[in-house]
């Protein structure tokens, strides 16, 4: 195997490993509340609700990329820069969950929310091109759906100065769209 033509198994494995640990992080930010009783879980419910949101996004990239990684026999250098930049953007999620954890869901800490749903959006889309490029597979996702996202992701931020509540169902009607699988996927006959 030369330089130039790298398993997909190495970079699924480190990805898997580095969003192991962006789920750690961002477990280890819920932090229980001062006051007891109804009145601190009532509190402390938006940053749950937040910690739900983005385990959900976290998770539906993970298994996103896994049904990418199928897609290509040999990974380049492109494809490994454009992993890389992805898990930085995915990365980002606890440091956003925290932010209203610590702050409250104020018009900012949901636009801010809202902003970095878009990076990793984004970032995937870059690093499924370049898988495209190497790969003749059927694609497991389409252009329109991850356009639409990202379009979702962008009307989020400016939503959140009219009406957090309403930023955040955009940013969950993405989640939605991508919990159901693939086309390729789930056409696909079960294997023995």
């Amino acid at each position: 195997m030369s330089r130039q033509n790298l398993s997909p198994t190495r970079v699924e494995a480190f990805s898997d490993g580095v969003i192991a640990v962006i789920v750690t992080i961002l477990v280890l930010e819920l932090k229980a509340p001062e006051i007891d009783g109804l009145e601190g879980m009532r509190l402390v419910l938006p940053t749950i609700f937040l910690y739900l949101l983005t385990f959900v996004q976290i998770g539906i990239y993970w298994v996103n990329h896994h049904y990418l990684m199928d897609e290509v026999e040999t990974i380049g250098h492109a494809v490994l820069w454009a992993n890389l930049i992805f898990l930085f953007c995915l990365s980002l999620f606890p440091f956003a969950t925290e932010w209203i954890g610590a702050h409250g869901l104020t018009h900012f800490s949901t636009a801010l929310y809202a902003a970095v749903s878009i990076f990793p959006g984004l970032s995937y889309m870059v690093l499924w091109t370049q898988v495209r490029c190497r790969s003749d597979a059927p694609a497991h996702a389409s252009v329109s759906k991850q356009i639409a996202s990202l379009i979702l992701y962008v009307s989020a931020v400016p939503l959140a100065y009219y009406k957090p509540a309403l930023s955040l169902t955009l940013i969950c009607v993405v989640a939605v769209m991508w919990l159901l699988p693939p086309k390729t996927v789930a056409q696909s006959p079960p294997t023995k």
